[in-house]
């Protein structure tokens, strides 16, 4: 169950985010918290603990918001609220796809579609997905990008930023977001790149100082990762 003082935190985005009906869920501080527990958990719908509400109430409300879009706009009301712009870091792993995703048949459109649409492919960790995060000072994550296993993921950097509610003041990533091209988009957006160099390439300015507060997003992929079942599937990472 969500403490008090996390509820009051959600109690009036999640009201001002929900569908508006003639009947208003019962308990919303109960289901919440069933819904988070589910997803906290990878569990089926049916071992939500009694003691959050009826398991298909949640369901209901969760598949009820997902399609009426109650979750994105909840997402973009809680970042305009609580993030922190000083430092923004770039960040991705590999996702083991579940065995069985690889006997699924192709279903038209060219190859850059079907990447687009499933962001399966094989890399030398195996089948899987490639998610990459941006996220704010304290490591907490802004947005999501999801690319085929073999995929670099400087190509979504970009995308990644333009999702930011303002402008950074520094923009920190390992060296596989390394490049000029890059770093010049950092610095004409108005923020400063904390991007170590290649080993073949020439010395860049990178403050130690500024790169070593990185392990916060490493932090925060440990979090999600213990978080999901070794059974699950990639989709259980969205």
């Amino acid at each position: 169950m969500l403490s008090d003082a996390q509820w009051a935190e959600l109690e009036l985005p999640v009201e001002a985010c929900q569908p508006k009906s003639k009947m208003p869920p019962q308990d919303l501080r109960r289901t919440v918290s069933a819904i988070l527990w589910r997803h906290q958990n990878g569990a089926k719908w049916r071992a939500v603990p009694a003691e959050l509400g009826p398991w298909w109430r949640a369901a209901q409300i969760f598949i009820r918001w997902a399609r009426a879009g109650v979750w994105e706009r909840l997402l973009s009301l809680v970042q305009e609220r609580g993030v922190q712009l000083g430092m923004v870091f770039l960040d991705g792993t590999s996702v083991r796809a579940h065995q069985k995703a690889a006997g699924a048949a192709p279903k038209g459109g060219s190859q850059a579609e079907r990447d687009h649409r499933e962001a399966l492919g094989r890399s030398r960790g195996g089948y899987g997905t490639k998610a990459c995060v941006i996220a704010d000072g304290a490591g907490r994550a802004i947005a999501f990008r999801i690319a085929p296993g073999q995929a670099h993921e400087l190509p979504q950097a970009i995308p990644l930023l333009d999702q930011l509610p303002g402008v950074p003041k520094w923009v920190v990533g390992d060296r596989g977001y390394t490049g000029n091209r890059f770093r010049e988009h950092v610095w004409g957006m108005g923020a400063r790149p904390a991007i170590p160099p290649q080993r073949h390439e020439a010395p860049v300015a990178c403050l130690e100082w500024i790169y070593t507060n990185r392990n916060r997003v490493e932090r925060h992929w440990a979090r999600l990762k213990c978080s999901v079942p070794r059974c699950g599937t990639r989709h259980a990472m969205r």
